[in-house]
Order: C-alpha cells, then structure tokens, then sequence
C-alpha cells in the first residue's frame, strides 16, 4: 500500500539542536513516528493536551495544521483523531482568557483554529458533523460577535457557512439563528467601512501587527497588504452573504433578511472582480425572488427593481441572474403589476437575445412571459412586443427572393442614414436608420446590429443616454456571442457615464477592451486612450472602499466644522509652527489623485496669502 504524503510542517522540535525533546505530547516528535499506530495516538495526546498547555509551540503547531488542512482537507486523519475539539477549545480560551491570549504569540491562535475548521468542513459533511459533535459552533458564533476582531470574524463566518450548508448540521447553526443572522446581516453591510477604518486608513507603522503578518504572511509591501486586506474584506462580506444564502434558501429568518434597509444595501455589494465565484449581493436577491415573502418586499423597492434591470442589460458576469429575477417578479400574480412597467422597460431590450451563457431561447423565453401579462395592463414596450410576434409570423411566409429584395432595400436605407451622420445631420441619420430597422427582417442579425449600434451612436450625440443605453442593448444581444460586439459596448459604456453609473460603464469599457485585444495582433496589442482614460475615471469610483472612504471623509469633516473657531485658528497655527508655512497638513498615505491635486491647489493658495501678507 503506498504510504500518504503528508505536507512538511515547519520542524521546532528541540532535538533538531541535538537536544532530547522532553514533551511527552510534542506534535512534531509524533508526526515524525514512524509506526502509524503510536504516530496516532501521539496525536490524539497532543490535541487532548494542547488547550491545558502554554508554550511557545502551539502557534506554529496551529500554522502546521493549517498549511495541512488547506493543502489536503479532504484527508479523515486529523478530523477523526480529536482536532475539531482541540480546536473550538483553543478558541474558547482565547476568547476568555485575555492574558493568555496575548502571551507568546498566542494571538494568532484563534484566527488559525477557526480557519482549520472551515477548510476541513468545506467538502465533506461527515466532518461537519464531527466538528458539530466537537462542539465548534459556540465559540466560532463568539468569534462572529466580534470579540477578537474582523480577521477572525472572516475565518468564522467562513466555516459557519460551511457548517450551515449542510442538511445533517444546518439546525446546529440554526440554534442560534436570530442572533447568527442578525450578525450576518450586520457584517455584510458595514464590514467594508471596519476594515478600511481597523486597516486600511490607518497609517503604516500604526497597524495591528497580527493582522499585517496573517495577510501578507510575514513577506510584501504595503500595497500588497492593502491589496490582500481589501481581498479579505470583500471574502468577509461575501461569506456573510453565504451564511445568508444557506438560512434564506430554507425560508428561514427571511422577516430579518427582507428588511428594506438591508435590500437596498444589496444592490450596492459587488461580486465578480474579486471573488469571481460570488455574485455579491445580487445573488441573495435571486434566492429570496424564490420565495412568496421575497418577491412581495423586493417588489415593493423601487431601487432594488432598477438594480436588477440595469444588470440585465450589462456585459456583467451575473447578467442571467437579473433577468431570472425580472422574470420571477412578473410570473408572481401579486408582484407583475408592481413591478410591470418597470421590468417590461428593461427586458423590452432583450427580447431578440437567443443564448447567454449555457442559457438558451432567453427571448422567447422572455416574449413568453410579457405576453402572459394581461395587454390592457402593459404599458412599455407593448407595441414593439407585438411588432416582433407579428413579424416573426410574416416573415415566414417571404420568399427566399422577397428576402433578398429586402436586404438590398435595407442597405440602401442605411447608406443613406451614414451619409447623413458624415454630414452632421445626427437627426435625419437617425430616422433613416429607424427606417431601415423597420424593414430589416428579424433573420438579419448581423445588419440589425450594426443598425442598433449607428443608431445609439446618434443618441449619444444628442445627449440622449438612455435611448443610446437601449439601442447598444438590442445590438449586443444580436452579436454572436451576446456582448461580444467592440463599438456597441463602447457605446453604451459612453451613455452610462454620461448618466453617473460607474459600475455599469466600467464593465462594458472592460468588456471594450478586451474585445480589442481579441480581434487585434497579440503581440502589438494597443489599447485605445479614450478607453483607458474612462477605465481611470472610474476606477475610484468604483472602489470596493470608495463608500466607505466617502463616510469616513464626511464624519471627520462635521467633526472638524463642530468645533469652535478659536480652537481651529489654534490648531492650525501651531501646525504652520512646527511644520513650516509650506505644510497645512500631512497627506494621509492612502490619498488618491484627486485629493492630491486638491492639497495641491490649498497649499498654494495658502503661499499666496503668506507671499501677500508679507508684501
């Protein structure tokens, strides 16, 4: 029988220094036994004595375990020999004994043992239901009340969400329902404002020591700290939502989750570029348009109907989940007609859209469902609607000549809406190519378009960006594959900037250029300038902290305009003392262009006055 690898653990015992180890329960001298029935019980002795000791080698015990439980966590050995139970009491005395905690490096301890935990509860309910008869959720729910702090709230929300996703130890979790889901709510709304004020705003030499080591493990520079802290902060809200989805997907606490405050804060939660598995916030929205109690209060928030339509017409990853929402909504007899106008607005752009994805008929499948909507009630898109049917039905019935004759009447009609656009004429361009969509056959999908696209070029012209958000949409969907098509995306990323939606316009100059680099040489790749300078507009924008960031800035400055005049002339006199006329104040490290420039712009306001004064 081939023996297992295991992976190297970092080796501390004393006798690598040619000394005797005298710990009789030492978990480096067991793991390095070569009978497998004493290396077993070694360990079963180590876990069972590891919480009443106080060395120095429990935190690089806990780091062994869990480079083990990341690399193989699939692996029986340690989950049967007693590490679940080792661990929730590690935790515990971590949590109750404050002097313990901080002697030795044993501050790390907790973060390592809750982490253990998720990585061997992740893939395999039987070890979930070992961890739960160990007794782990306790103290993993006292770590997720934040009595150490957001890092180890990250690995703990992580491994309950493990521990709720399965059947047989869901309830385990669920004892404590009211309380975990509160928590859940809570750190998927505001854990990015704790970790940008606990971290991320604060000054380099002034971070917890800790939480720079566990991120960056001990090797990287400050931009890689920040750039792992905000992966980290995103992982936690994420997780939180996990946690969520398992509780909603049961029709558990959904009275908690429904809340409108917390509906309204998830449409605002990104998933994708950081954690590409997750859907953010939008996914949870989808698990609670399952249920009769979602669908009624996500129906009754006009932002929450918006945000669905306006990922249904985007180049996002997570597309397919807005329009399965809309769709929801609308099958709902108690949700249509609240909902109606508003979705008909957005999936009216769609309907010419065959696959996306592994999806396939997605039109049909949505003509379907608006045409189930009783017509006196539709008021958007219905004449397009029927438009469509009805010319789907005539143009089975053209000729194969007809067909042709068609074609070349419809790229008459077009060259002359392009010479019409060449001599400035953006408005009778426009009708010709209105014209020439109204003609087309639908079979034509290529021309159509290219038709589209022209046409939402004239709207952007016209300063018209919801009009040319429409028309890049229908074209989009009529390119093969769906939002593949370079000058329609660039388009409509145009007209969402000219409306102020970041997030939305920075996907489809994304999506933009990546389409370039597809379609050009690989090796003498350009990327266009005016794409590269809206992807810079928006980047900050767009920043997982830029919300955060904006909340911080506003209290500091009521806090700053709240106190008395005097004492700010006092303040501000003493900073030019001590630092020189030339300094008002320190740039804070984590400042972005725009706020440089203001600094910029005060300082040298400010010499002037001096240079006047003095004159």
């Amino acid at each position: 029988m081939k023996k297992k690898r295991v992976p190297p653990i970092p080796n501390t015992c004393c006798n690598t220094s040619n000394q005797i180890c005298i710990n009789p329960c030492c978990f480096f001298c067991s793991m390095k036994e070569p009978d497998a029935s004493e290396r077993r019980a070694g360990i079963v002795a180590c876990f069972r004595e590891m919480p009443d000791g106080d060395t120095h080698e429990h935190v690089l015990v806990l780091s062994g375990l869990w480079h083990i439980a990341m690399s193989q966590p699939n692996d029986p050995e340690f989950p049967s020999l007693g590490v679940f139970k080792c661990m929730a009491s590690l935790i515990h005395k971590g949590i109750s004994d404050t002097h313990w905690l901080l002697t030795n490096q044993n501050i790390y301890i907790p973060y390592y043992a809750a982490h253990i935990i998720g990585s061997y509860t992740m893939n395999k309910e039987e070890f979930a239901q070992l961890a739960v008869q160990s007794g782990v959720v306790p103290p993993l729910v006292d770590l997720l009340r934040g009595k150490i702090s957001w890092v180890e709230q990250r690995v703990a929300v992580r491994a309950l969400g493990h521990l709720a996703s399965y059947k047989s130890t869901f309830e385990s979790v669920a004892y404590h329902e009211q309380e975990v889901v509160n928590l859940a709510l809570n750190l998927a709304s505001t854990c990015l404002e704790i970790v940008y004020v606990d971290f991320i705003a604060v000054k380099e030499n002034k971070r917890v020591e800790y939480h720079r080591n566990l991120i960056t493990r001990g090797v990287g520079d400050l931009e890689m700290e920040n750039r792992k802290a905000e992966e980290w902060a995103s992982q936690l809200q994420c997780w939180s939502l996990y946690l969520l989805n398992c509780f909603a997907c049961k029709d558990r606490s959904l009275d908690l989750i429904c809340k409108k405050v917390f509906l309204k804060d998830l449409c605002d939660i990104w998933g994708g570029f950081i954690n590409h598995t997750s859907p953010g916030g939008v996914g949870l929205i989808r698990i609670l348009c399952y249920s009769k109690v979602g669908r009624k209060n996500i129906s009754e928030l006009p932002k929450v109907v918006n945000t669905l339509g306006n990922l249904s017409r985007s180049s996002d990853d997570w597309q397919y989940i807005g329009i399965d929402c809309l769709l929801l909504l609308l099958k709902d007899p108690d949700t249509r007609y609240k909902v109606l106008d508003v979705a008909a607005s957005y999936l009216i752009d769609l309907i010419e859209l065959t696959s996306l994805g592994d999806k396939s008929n997605v039109g049909d499948t949505i003509i379907r469902v608006l045409l189930s909507v009783k017509p006196n009630r539709q008021k958007v898109g219905a004449a397009m609607l029927q438009e469509v049917v009805d010319r789907r039905n005539k143009e089975k019935l053209l000729s194969e000549e007809k067909v042709e004759e068609t074609r070349v009447l419809v790229g008459l009609i077009k060259q002359q809406g392009n010479h019409m656009f060449r001599l400035g004429k953006v408005e009778e361009a426009l009708l010709k190519y209105s014209e020439a969509l109204g003609v087309c056959p639908l079979r034509f999908r290529k021309e159509r378009m290219v038709i589209y696209s022209s046409q939402a070029q004239c709207h952007i012209l016209l300063k018209n960006a919801d009009s040319a958000i429409s028309d890049s949409t229908r074209a989009l969907c009529l390119s093969n594959p769906a939002n593949t098509h370079g000058k329609s995306l660039w388009r409509r990323s145009q007209a969402y900037d000219m409306k102020g939606m970041a997030k939305e316009s920075l996907m489809d100059c994304i999506m933009f250029i990546n389409s370039c680099i597809k379609s050009g040489d690989s090796m003498r790749v350009k990327i266009p300038y005016h794409a590269a300078r809206m992807i810079s507009k928006h980047m900050d924008a767009t920043w997982l902290f830029a919300t955060a960031r904006l909340k911080v800035e506003q209290i500091q400055e009521l806090n700053h305009e709240e106190q008395p005049r005097d004492h700010k002339i006092m303040v501000e006199t003493r900073n030019r003392l001590i630092h020189g006329l030339s300094t008002i104040i320190e740039e804070p490290f984590h400042a972005k262009e725009a706020d440089r420039r203001k600094m910029e712009r005060a300082r040298r306001r400010f010499k002037k006055g001096v240079v006047a004064r003095s004159t």
